[in-house]
């Protein structure tokens, strides 16, 4: 075999690659035996198949796979023997693959960057310091409470809170409009998810009650047709639910698996989940400000072949996470929506794996158990879990990249500047702002994280059914 590499502009690569035709013919020899023995056909004995039958029959597709697979053979000992690294698969381009010729071929591919860190202690981390306060504790439980909200039907005016069943229809010009009417609709008071002034208009009614709501779209109603326009809602108040949250008893408890200790236990059990997820928030932060200061300090000409492998995965991703029960083709989903993020991605995977390589970091073995353990502790049988975990190949694999990760982080701090920043429980546990393309894994992260805070009852509640989208304010 003879291999020729070309340096191009960059990062790119081209292999011209010449293999033996005398190789290329033994191993289609090979293979045309091999399928005389095996193959069935009408009119011959099993293995009695002449030659030139096979060769008539099969010949051309078993050349091709041949050439395939010495091309790959060849292409994988001619990178190693010149030293280079692919990054991705390469563009094979040029083939020859004629019977009694030589096979040649060219592979046109890119390389990884060679980096070289350094720099860190001109990276500033504020790493927020916070604690639990009793006020903190008392308001996660009152969230929690909140969730938990029960509606009870009461005999009296509507106030702010309630919930208030209702049958509408709406006008303009006296003609109804597309999902101005609904029946059985649940509206809270208070909830901003109905359009101005509808809210305020079940106030101080009573079941039984016929308002008539004479109110404006806003001008910046999602719905055009109805932007700017009068309306005329007629109701019928069916009935008024108030609000009652659960009692602090061991029911309660017992929904988030506290059985025994009752309301120590159970503010016990609260608090320690608070803290998991404050020291959580805690190491997302300073992570992500260590990547933000490696990414600008750090120099990178990045390989499109692994950006556009990694487009292509977050399109997979964001496809199978929201396409619900019905199949999404991924390829319909624009590039250009993945570009910055799998870029940014990228470029740090680099970064990393350099940094990895510079100090010499291997993955802390009793970290990952530390990590394992930390993780299935919220499991109701936590050995279970762990057990799970290091029987699943591909799981541990995530988890002692994410140790490796986070050694890399600590690496990066030993040589940086940090400054501690004072912060209450809440400032320290906001989710940060979202990239423009968030990935779907951190939105479950988030999603789990806003649940803890989310109040019991939908906005979007108002109206359910078919009908009533009409008077919904825009989210």
């Amino acid at each position: 075999m003879q291999a020729t590499l070309e340096t191009l502009e960059g990062l790119d690569r081209k292999l011209r690659i010449v293999v033996p035709a005398e190789r290329l013919e033994q191993g289609v020899e090979e293979k045309l035996r091999e399928a005389a023995s095996q193959v069935r056909l009408n009119g011959f004995r099993p293995g009695k198949v002449p030659m030139r039958e096979i060769r008539r029959r099969f010949g051309e597709g078993i050349r091709q796979e041949v050439g395939g697979e010495l091309m790959n053979e060849s292409f994988l000992t001619a990178v190693q023997e010149n030293s280079v690294e692919p990054a991705g698969s390469p563009t094979i381009e040029e083939v020859t693959l004629a019977a009694g010729a030589d096979l040649e071929f060219t592979a046109c591919f890119e390389v990884f960057p060679e980096l070289t860190p350094g720099g860190f202690d001109s990276i500033t981390i504020e790493r927020p310091t916070a604690s639990i306060e009793d006020a903190d504790l008392e308001q996660m439980i009152q969230s929690l409470r909140e969730q938990r909200t029960v509606y009870e039907p009461v005999e009296r005016t509507a106030a702010e809170g309630d919930r208030v069943n209702i049958d509408f229809r709406g006008v303009i010009d006296g003609e109804a409009f597309e999902g101005g009417t609904a029946e059985g609709a649940d509206v809270q008071i208070g909830s901003g998810s109905m359009i101005p002034g509808f809210e305020e208009g079940l106030t101080g009614c009573s079941a039984g009650d016929t308002p008539s709501l004479e109110l404006t779209f806003p001008d910046t109603y999602h719905v055009d047709d109805l932007k700017g326009k009068p309306a005329t809602f007629e109701v019928k108040v069916n009935s008024i639910s108030e609000a009652k949250l659960p009692e602090l008893d061991d029911a309660f408890f017992q929904e988030f698996g506290v059985t025994e200790g009752g309301e120590a236990a159970f503010r016990e059990e609260v608090r320690g989940n608070m803290q998991k997820e404050l020291d959580g928030a805690i190491k997302n932060r300073v992570k992500q400000q260590v990547m933000d200061g490696l990414e600008s300090t750090t120099e990178v000409v990045v390989p499109k072949a692994l950006v556009n492998g990694e487009i292509d995965h977050m399109r997979a991703d964001m496809a199978q996470r929201f396409g619900g029960n019905q199949q999404i083709d991924p390829s319909v989903l624009p590039a250009e929506m993945f570009e910055q993020q799998a870029t940014k991605r990228v470029t740090l995977g680099l970064i990393v794996k350099a940094i990895v390589e510079q100090a010499e970091l291997s993955v802390d073995d009793e970290e990952v158990r530390r990590t394992v353990e930390d993780m299935a502790s919220s499991y109701e049988n936590p050995e279970a879990i762990v057990s799970f975990y290091y029987q699943n190949a591909q799981q541990m694999a995530q988890i002692e990249n994410m140790v490796l990760e986070q050694q890399v982080v600590d690496h990066v701090m030993a040589a940086a500047t940090v400054v501690d920043v004072p912060m209450s429980y809440e400032e320290a546990t906001k989710p940060p702002a979202p990239e423009p393309i968030d990935e779907a894994d951190d939105a479950e992260a988030d999603a789990a994280a806003a649940d803890e805070d989310a109040p019991a009852v939908d906005e979007g509640d108002s109206a359910p059914g078919d009908g009533g989208e009409g008077a919904q304010k825009e989210d």
